[in-house]
C-alpha cells in the first residue's frame, strides 16, 4: 500500500462534501483528491452533479457541508479578492466570450454579472431576461420557436417557463441520461480546442480571451465550412436559411 501524499502535493482536496440547491440534494459525502501534475476526468451520467462539483472546486458555489481545499487553501475561508488570486495561481480561466455548455442561456448571461458585480439576484434575473428579450427583438421570429434543453432546474423554474410562454417559445426536454442536449456545443468546443488552443500557452488571460474571440468571430462564424450545413459557414448558412424562409 502506497504512502499517502504530503499535503503540498495535493492540488485539490474534496473532503466529505455535500451540496443542495434549496432542498434538492445534488452531492452527498463526496471525497476526491487530485495530485499536482495529474490529469483527472470526472465522469458520470447526465444530472449526477459533475458540473456542480467543478463549480464547487472553482469557488463559484459553496458546499452545504464538508470542505474543499485548493492549493492548500480552504475555499470557504477565502475573501472574494483572495479567491480571484487563487484562481490566477491555478490557471483557471472562465469563458467570457463563449459559453458554458453545462449552463442554460440564462445562467450563461447571468454568470459574469454574478462574478463581477454585487447586484441582488432579483436584479440579475431582470437584466438577464431583458437581454434574452433583446435577442428576440433582434431575430423577430414569426413562428413558434422550439427551445430544447435537459431537465435542469433552471429550465423548469417559473421565470424561464413564464418567459417562454410570453414570447411564443415552446419548451422541449429530453429524457434523463440523454447526451444529445449539448451535442452542437460540444462539437464546437472540440473544434476550438483542436484547431486553435491545443498546445497553446497564453501569457495572460487577456491573450487567451482575444485568441478565442478571434477564432470565433473572424474564422469559425464567417469562414469555417461544415458538412452538416451543406459545406458553408454558419453565417452563410443562416443567410441562406433566412432567404429561403423569406421566399416561402
Amino acid at each position: 500500500m502506497s504512502a499517502p501524499l504530503p499535503a503540498e502535493d495535493i492540488l485539490v482536496d474534496v473532503s466529505n462534501v455535500d451540496f443542495a440547491y434549496d432542498k434538492r440534494p445534488i452531492l452527498s459525502g463526496i471525497n476526491l483528491r487530485i495530485p499536482r501534475g495529474k490529469l483527472v476526468a470526472i465522469m458520470g451520467g447526465s444530472g449526477c452533479g459533475k458540473t456542480t462539483l467543478l463549480r464547487l472546486i472553482g469557488g463559484q458555489l459553496r458546499p452545504t457541508g464538508g470542505q474543499i481545499r485548493v492549493a492548500e487553501h480552504d475555499l470557504a475561508s477565502l475573501s472574494r479578492r483572495d479567491m480571484y488570486r487563487l484562481r490566477r495561481r491555478v490557471g483557471m480561466l472562465f469563458q467570457f466570450g463563449a459559453l458554458f455548455t453545462d449552463l442554460s442561456v440564462f445562467e450563461n448571461v447571468a454568470f459574469p454579472l454574478r462574478e463581477h458585480t454585487d447586484l441582488p439576484e432579483d436584479m440579475i434575473r431582470d437584466l438577464v431576461l431583458n437581454a434574452l428579450l433583446m435577442a428576440l427583438w433582434r431575430r423577430q421570429p414569426r413562428d413558434t420557436v422550439l427551445v430544447h434543453s435537459d431537465q435542469g432546474c433552471q429550465f423548469t423554474g417559473h421565470d424561464w417557463q413564464g418567459f417562454l410562454r410570453d414570447h411564443n417559445l415552446v419548451s422541449s426536454m429530453s429524457r434523463r441520461g440523454n447526451c444529445h442536449d449539448n451535442a452542437v456545443a460540444e462539437s464546437f468546443f472540440q473544434l476550438l480546442k483542436r484547431e486553435r488552443i491545443r498546445r497553446q500557452i497564453y501569457p495572460t488571460r487577456q491573450d487567451a480571451r482575444a485568441d478565442v474571440f478571434n477564432y470565433i468571430e473572424m474564422f469559425y462564424n464567417p469562414k469555417r465550412r461544415h458538412n452538416t450545413s451543406g459545406g458553408v459557414s454558419p453565417v452563410e448558412f443562416e443567410k441562406r436559411q433566412s432567404q429561403r424562409l423569406g421566399s416561402v
